[in-house]
């Protein structure tokens, strides 16, 4: 096994080394942060269990159950956003008789009572949305969501735009609604602008603007198929976290516009395989290496009018990351990015002309690395900048002024979002991991004094946070393993105003009946092979002496997710629990918020360093008398049934089988910016290519093997599981497969999901992964 794979049961002197490095990063945490930590290293204390002595019977958590509403997670509300004035909160609430539908409600801060402000399924039509709002919505993750999901308040917080099955509405407070369009067409990235007396929108490839309640018009020219207005490219919406492609100026009386030709982008037929048919979409897909589409940006006025050119430079084949326009509108601010993403051009440009000139320019935090991009950053009134980089090793915030540099936040931790700036107080918020890398919380420090820094929320949580676009009320969301989430309003200091949702486990909560056998999760830090510590959290069934169990060992493993956290996971690992398997995940280098040099080590190397610190993972586990070491199975989606794959092939007989779920099998089938950004091209990296791909050593897969992929996969096409599925039957090396017709890369429902995982463990039974009698 691995140098210093196993801290806590390893021999004398590996022991030692780990027990050194665990003492040493305590030293770098605050001492609440190091008492929920510091027990790690007592593993063999996790055999003496945790069963539960309450006096209410276990009822053990079917997968039906998991899947059904209302939610065992309890209320979840989202977007929740005050209005101009401070009086209303709204929220999007879910149904108790459907957890995946969701109204609009609104809470009168004077009145002090909550009332539903749009009920989605009086209003809706049921209209099937447009195959362009359905992959939007698949790439913004909220595709199996129902009703109503994003609204915006107008202006003078008297209404607020909502789009609703492919159409618009304006409600207003006092209960009327006014229904904006009427069209089988949907309208896209619907927004209302700066000054709340536009309505835009984007319907078949143009862009839309009228009067609000007017009707609109197109403000852009129709150019075939291949050319869009007003809309992010694929890239953008999939890869970059950009939703839109239009922005409103402050005062109204510009709009930036991207335009974008995909007509030179590779086309993938992409058959959406149903139950009682078959759909084929041609999809403009840029896989890596193969060109992307051509943006550009244009400055308007809001009837089309006086359009100019944004001057993005000569060479085309850039990213357009991000656009901004300044408080006062003098200027607009556009990110640019290159093609290999190691360098970010930040653009100051002149809305009347288009001329462009470079403020500042970000490049990677080191040789062999890329640049993360992020929204957390924020213009100022008095023209200065808040800007998130990694150039010291570690997420950070800085300030850029009159061409000057000062870093305001520092150490060995990441700034994982800024929140808002009070401008008027000059006050700063942010999300990051200073405390505890496995619960965040929130803090805030004054521009004048950026050294002082204030935590605002309960070391006993995980926090995440959103703020008003002044900065003075921050909305927190808080839970732990045993909480689910919660949520309230605070002031700038961080003191509770109001609750939003306290979700108490209360005898009336859905979860109440299950609380008799829900186990506690355990936390604890392994070394990877070259002394990396790597976290790890683990739930067990009621142990009982002398038997031994088996594994169900989850995994993400790519760039980006944090898997390992001390916020609430919801019951679908309870309900694993609950069938007498141990959860169990682990961190390996590459993933998010650990700093530059724990993800670098996946660069030009995918498959690699992710595999050999799962397989420490693994081996570690060998270790506890519980755990039986012939049953550690493996289950990962996306990346994670990519690791399924590469785990398999790399260390036969190690794993008592492997779930590969939604698997990109080789790296030239997927897109560009996600791909390149770690890999390079095929073209300039074949051999890096070569080496992540899971289709070469296919064949030596001798461990059971289930794969399961959605038949309409937009994001993984289908291809990539055709393509090893192929290669094992012409090797005559035996699997197991579920496919689900007219699923994209989501394969989730009320009725699918149990589906999947009792096929999940079905097949772990069928293999001889089964818990003790």
């Amino acid at each position: 096994m691995p140098v210093g794979a196993n801290p806590c049961l390893s021999p004398r002197g590996l022991r030692e080394r780990a027990v050194a490095e665990w003492e040493r990063h305590l030293r770098k945490l605050t001492f609440a942060a190091a008492l929920t930590l510091g027990t790690c290293l007592a593993a063999p204390a996790l055999a003496q269990n945790n069963s539960n002595t309450g006096e209410t019977a276990p009822m053990d958590l079917t997968f039906e159950r998991v899947f059904a509403s209302p939610s065992l997670d309890g209320p979840a509300p989202r977007q929740a956003k005050l209005s101009p004035d401070g009086r209303y909160l709204t929220l999007l609430k879910n149904r108790e008789d459907d957890r995946e539908r969701y109204d609009l409600w609104a809470y009168d801060r004077e009145k002090g009572d909550w009332s539903m402000l749009v009920d989605s399924e009086k209003l809706g039509t049921g209209r099937e949305l447009s195959e362009d709002e359905k992959m939007q919505r698949e790439r913004a993750r909220v595709g199996s969501l129902k009703g109503i999901i994003s609204y915006q308040w107008t202006k003078e917080g008297d209404a607020v735009l909502v789009p609703l099955d492919g159409d618009l509405y304006l409600a207003r407070i006092g209960g009327e609604v006014i229904r904006l369009t009427d069209t089988e067409e949907s309208e896209l990235n619907p927004s209302l602008s700066s000054t709340g007396a536009y309505v835009s929108f984007v319907r078949d490839r143009q862009l839309w603007v009228g009067d609000v309640g007017a009707e609109a018009s197109p403000i852009t020219p129709k150019e075939g198929d291949a050319i869009r207005w007003g809309e992010a490219e694929f890239v953008a919406q999939e890869e970059m976290a950009r939703l839109t492609g239009y922005w409103w100026s402050p005062d109204d009386r510009r709009i930036a516009v991207e335009r974008f030709d995909e007509s030179m982008v590779g086309i993938v037929t992409r058959a959406a395989i149903g139950a009682t048919g078959t759909k084929v979409f041609d999809q403009r897909y840029p896989v890596a290496g193969g060109p992307n589409a051509v943006v550009e940006l244009f400055v308007m006025d809001p009837d089309g009018q006086n359009r100019v050119k944004v001057d993005l430079g000569e060479n085309t084949d850039i990213y357009l990351a991000r656009v901004d326009w300044a408080p006062d509108g003098s200027a607009l601010y556009v990110q640019r990015q290159n093609r290999e993403q190691t360098a970010l051009d930040m653009l100051k440009v002149d809305p009347a002309t288009g001329k462009s000139e470079v403020l500042f320019t970000e490049t990677a935090a080191m040789e062999d690395y890329w640049i993360n991009l992020s929204d957390d950053y924020k213009w100022l009134d008095d023209g200065s900048l808040i800007w998130w980089s990694e150039r010291d090793g570690f997420g950070h915030l800085y300030r850029y002024a009159d061409g000057n540099w000062t870093q305001l936040t520092k150490g060995e931790w990441v700034v994982t979002k800024l929140l808002g700036v009070d401008q008027e107080q000059g006050r700063v918020y942010f999300q990051a991991t200073r405390d505890d890398v496995l619960a965040q919380q929130i803090y805030a420090f004054n521009l004048a004094n950026p050294g002082e820094v204030e935590r605002l929320t309960d070391l006993f949580y995980t926090n995440a946070g959103t703020m008003d676009g002044k900065a003075q009320t921050l909305l927190v969301t808080r839970s732990n393993d045993d909480i689910p989430p919660q949520s309230y309003i605070a002031d700038g200091q961080g003191n509770q105003l109001a609750w939003i949702e306290r979700n108490e486990l209360t005898a009336d909560h859905p979860y109440a009946p299950y609380l008799a056998s829900h186990q506690p999760t355990q936390y604890g830090v392994l070394l990877a092979e070259d002394g990396t510590l790597l976290y790890w959290e683990m739930v067990t069934p009621p142990l009982e002496p002398g038997k031994k169990y088996p594994v169900y060992f989850y995994h993400y493993g790519g760039p980006g997710p944090q898997t390992v956290n001390k916020g609430w996971n919801g019951a679908l690992r309870q309900a694993i629990v609950d069938k007498g398997y141990i959860w169990f995940a682990l961190d390996n280098r590459g993933s998010a918020n650990r700093g530059v040099k724990f993800e670098q080590p996946i660069y030009r190397a995918m498959g690699g360093v992710e595999v050999r610190d799962q397989k420490a993972g693994a081996e570690f586990l060998t270790q506890f008398d519980f755990v039986d070491a012939g049953k550690i199975a493996i289950d990962g989606w996306s990346y994670g049934g990519y690791m399924t794959l590469k785990q398999l092939q790399a260390d036969p007989g190690l794993y008592a089988a492997g779930i590969s779920g939604a698997p990109v099998t080789k790296w030239e089938l997927y897109d560009t910016h996600y791909t390149e950004r770690y890999m390079g091209t095929p073209q300039a990296d074949a051999h890096a290519y070569e080496k992540a791909s899971a289709i070469p050593d296919a064949a030596k897969i001798t461990d059971p093997l289930l794969i399961i992929h959605g038949m309409a996969d937009d994001n993984v096409v289908f291809e990539n599981a055709t393509e090893i599925i192929s290669k094992m039957q012409e090797a005559n090396v035996p699997f197991e497969m579920m496919l689900y017709p007219g699923y994209t890369h989501r394969v989730s429902g009320e009725q699918i999901s149990p589906h999947r995982y009792n096929t999940v463990f079905r097949f772990l039974e069928a293999h001889g992964v089964t818990p003790p009698e």
